[in-house]
């Protein structure tokens, strides 16, 4: 049987289970249009895709240890040295991590993975760098993903922090990354 944080759309029962309310609630929640999903057709049974679980649970302040069994997800972009950073994050308890080489990969991880955090390597280019934080910015289903930068003291300066949340000098400790990348996660 799979687990729940494994499963990508949901009954009422387990969402009501997620949530620590009655089924009742979560079908009352659907049914105002609070929490999205679609009903079965022929059926009155409806189904609740995690991405929309997560939004509400986010919009809501409900904590999400239950669907995300309590791990932190990190996507890693940039290059070769992608794959070595994500494997030194995921070294960590709590963190689950993977790389992504280029932009696409990015675009294609994140949809498919929904990181807490993506962390843009120095081995992306700037220009791509703030391209993916502005798509992450303009997807819905990654709006609260925190996207932060590793960049070197010559790029970093003249630039326009805004695309960001966080920058972090480069090279950076996997330790401090690790830190930074759990405070951000919790800001929320």
């Amino acid at each position: 049987m799979r687990r729940l944080q494994d499963k990508e759309v949901l009954t009422t029962g387990e969402v009501a289970q997620i949530c620590h309310v009655a089924p009742r609630t979560v079908s009352k929640w659907f049914d105002e249009g609070k929490l999205r999903g679609y009903r079965i057709p022929g059926s009155r049974d409806r189904r609740i895709p995690r991405r929309q679980l997560l939004a509400f649970m986010r919009a809501h302040g409900l904590p999400l240890d239950a669907i995300d069994g309590g791990i932190l997800r990190v996507l890693v972009v940039g290059g070769r040295g992608a794959a070595a950073l994500a494997e030194a994050v995921a070294a960590h308890e709590g963190f689950e991590a993977r790389p992504a080489a280029n932009g696409f990969e990015a675009g294609v991880e994140a949809q498919r993975f929904l990181p807490h955090v993506i962390v843009l390597n120095l081995e992306c280019r700037l220009d791509e760098q703030v391209s993916i934080a502005r798509n992450v910015r303009a997807c819905e289903a990654l709006a609260d993903v925190k996207v932060l930068a590793m960049l070197d003291a010559s790029t970093r300066t003249g630039t326009k922090d805004d695309a960001f949340d966080i920058v972090l000098p480069w090279p950076c400790p996997v330790e401090e990354l690790v830190s930074v990348i759990e405070q951000v996660a919790q800001s929320g």
